[in-house]
């Protein structure tokens, strides 16, 4: 019998948020680039991307962390990680247009 399997390293154990908070950043990249978050987020977080493609399909992590730091469970949690990306995403939007309008109303009233 190999002693290999004895020497094995144990992996490390993540938390419900820390699970949470890496699914929520795939999210944010998926809504932001169309794909790729786990890619990003294996690249990120130093984990394989199946390790973290296994939490998305468990629901592992809760996918979502509501104030005071505790995890959302279920789908619910999914979806709220959902918005949060997409809330995300609006604002830089909004903060982008808000430049655009100062410079486009700068160039009207140099007319």
């Amino acid at each position: 019998m190999s002693n290999s399997n004895v020497n094995a390293a144990k992996g490390r154990r993540y938390t419900a948020k820390e699970k949470a908070d890496i699914i929520a950043y795939v999210d944010k990249v998926n809504s932001e680039k169309g794909r790729g978050g786990q890619s990003a987020a294996s690249k990120k977080y130093k984990i394989s991307p199946l390790t973290i493609s296994s939490w998305i399909r468990s629901g592992a992590g809760g996918g979502a962390v509501i104030s005071g730091g505790a995890a959302v469970a279920g789908p619910i949690g999914k979806k709220l990680s959902k918005l949060q990306a997409l809330h995300d995403q609006i604002a830089r939007a909004e903060k982008e247009l808000a430049k655009l309008k100062t410079q486009f109303n700068s160039l009207k009233s140099a007319l």
